[in-house]
Formats: structure tokens, C-alpha cells, sequence
């Protein structure tokens, strides 16, 4: 299916006009980066949420309830840092042996 493969590159490489990006003002850029870039948002959400709930420890609330919601977020961090990890490895690797094999 070489021609499959052939799509996949256009796709990997072919400018994403329709998304709206904060580091650039033309709005272009590749489906590679729109994703890391959905992931690093997603992250900064989770890492707010975790700020939120260590800031209610910090004011005095050290309930076994409030450990274990900032204990929650933490994990839940944990495990979106790895899935962002290990999903944007994975297409930078199938877009590297895409890019081999063109």
C-alpha cells in the first residue's frame, strides 16, 4: 500500500489553516504539531487542577479527603504525561518511517 503511505506524509506534513495556534499569528502549521500542542494543553489543565488542590492543603485544609483529591490530580498528571509521551513518540517515529520510505 505504498500509496497509503504516500497520504500519510501529505497528512503529517499538509499545513493545518483551520487551527488556531497561540505561537503563531498565521495559523498554519503541521497535524505533527497540533497535536503536541493539544497535548502540552492538556497538561497545563491538569497542572492547574494539581495547583488548585495543593493551594487548599497549603490554606489549612489537610482533610484525608483533600490528600487524597490533590493525590488524584497527581496521579491523573502522571498518567497524561506518559500517554502524551509515548503518543507523540510513537507518530514522530511512523511519520520518520514514512518519510524513509518516500
Amino acid at each position: 500500500m505504498a500509496d497509503y503511505s504516500n497520504q500519510m506524509a501529505f497528512l503529517a506534513s499538509v499545513p493545518m489553516t483551520q487551527q488556531k495556534r497561540t505561537t503563531g499569528s498565521n495559523g498554519s502549521g503541521t497535524f505533527f504539531e497540533a497535536m503536541a500542542q493539544a497535548w502540552g494543553e492538556a497538561l497545563d489543565r491538569q497542572a492547574n487542577a494539581i495547583v488548585q488542590k495543593s493551594d487548599a492543603l497549603t490554606a489549612g485544609d489537610d482533610s484525608p479527603a483533600a490528600v487524597t483529591a490533590l493525590t488524584t490530580e497527581a496521579l491523573k498528571m502522571s498518567f497524561l504525561s506518559n500517554s502524551s509521551h509515548t503518543s507523540i513518540s510513537s507518530v514522530g517515529q511512523a511519520l520518520e518511517t514514512v518519510a524513509r520510505k518516500q
